[in-house]
């Protein structure tokens, strides 16, 4: 029962990883390059390099579900938002279907449904997460679909709200709180096919993604 974290050395993936460790929830967190493997294995994480850009299927041997919290970044260009966000979320899809992996829980964004309504720099971004949860949704593997909202490294208080009416049109979650949010998610075995807004909010993790 092994989790394989996509973008494990990501903001939200480190926090998540280490929080699935004290946990005691095994995982294995898939990292770009060599380089990146001392902060894992400091921390007794395991690793695996594999390259979303490349050949990465061998990744998916022993795992039966997937985290994919991969993004190309804010500093890059949207051929980088094509080929990560997109087109490897989909490949990465595509694999889980092949493998009969038992659920994918992709981290998606707030309002992706509606791309022309973001800043425009963030179009290409948006339309591409609606693009890769359409095509989750279709693929026919079990499926969770996070959507955070505008990310902030405030620390983690583990209340959350799933919608902008709790919050009074507020539209921010911290990092660490979504990592806490995804390792519930993890645990939640029965949860599939479901789509979560996530939000700072009042509510404990547990009671709002059920």
């Amino acid at each position: 029962m092994t989790t394989l974290v996509i973008g494990a050395n990501g903001q939200i993936g480190r926090q998540f990883c280490l929080l699935a460790r004290e946990a005691g929830v095994p995982i294995k967190a898939m990292i770009r390059r060599e380089a990146q493997c001392a902060w894992f294995e400091e921390r007794g994480i395991p690793t695996l390099v594999a390259d979303l850009e490349g050949d990465f299927r061998h990744a998916f041997a022993g795992c039966d579900q997937v985290v994919f919290t991969a993004g190309s970044g804010p500093h890059t260009g949207p051929d980088k938002t094509l080929l990560i966000d997109l087109y490897a979320a989909t490949r990465a899809v595509d694999l889980a279907r092949e493998r009969g992996l038992a659920r994918f829980v992709m981290v998606s964004a707030l309002r992706a449904e509606d791309p022309q309504a973001a800043p425009e720099k963030l179009r290409p971004y948006m339309a591409a997460k609606f693009a890769a949860d359409a095509y989750l949704r279709c693929a026919g593997v079990p499926y969770l679909i996070l959507k955070p909202g505008r990310l902030t490294d405030e620390p983690a208080t583990g209340k959350v709200a799933t919608s902008l009416e709790e919050t009074g049109g507020e539209n921010t979650v911290s990092r660490a709180n979504v990592a806490h949010a995804l390792l519930h998610l993890v645990h939640s075995r029965g949860l599939i096919d479901r789509e979560f807004h996530l939000l700072d909010g009042t509510r404990s993790v547990s009671d709002a993604l059920v």
